[in-house]
């Protein structure tokens, strides 16, 4: 099973950061890489609850795991525990048997030593053809933008 394993760091405590992973404007904001954008069809954040988005690539000439340009995965909620842990089962609609399969995202999250958040992310199950430092390049995009997004609200705050 091939995996992809991130920590980020995020100057903000778990119940804001455990916010942006259950709040369909904020994902749209932070869960897609650069250089695409993203259309949340249906987020309901619930144990058994569905996820839909897609994502699709400002370059007209990228190829896509759906379509043309555009990566679309549905899914669902697993797991939500306020302030700990989401898991998240998902797979992209396609016709490729290379990019079948179901996969599994959890995010932990753990008080950071010296404050903050420290967000534990893994990918699991990749379908064989997502390239592993692809897949790793897009979620340190993502997972930077959800830290950067939870940060900018906290100090809109303060």
């Amino acid at each position: 099973m091939r995996t992809t394993r991130l920590t980020q760091h995020v100057d903000a405590p778990r119940t804001a950061v455990y916010r942006a992973l259950v709040d369909a404007r904020a994902v749209a904001i932070w869960m897609v890489p650069d250089g695409m954008t993203s259309t949340v069809h249906a987020f309901d954040a619930r144990e058994g609850g569905v996820i839909c988005i897609s994502l699709t690539y400002d370059a007209a000439d990228a190829a896509g795991k759906t379509q043309a340009n555009t990566d679309t995965f549905h899914g669902r909620f697993v797991a939500l525990v306020p302030g700990e842990r989401v898991v998240q089962t998902l797979e992209f609609e396609t016709d490729d048997p290379a990019m079948r399969g179901e996969m599994t995202v959890v995010y932990a999250l753990a008080d950071a030593r010296g404050g903050g958040t420290d967000l534990h992310a893994e990918h699991r199950g990749l379908p064989p053809g997502v390239s592993p430092a692809d897949n790793d390049a897009g979620w340190r995009m993502s997972l930077g933008k959800l830290a950067a997004l939870v940060e900018a609200e906290r100090a809109g705050r303060r």
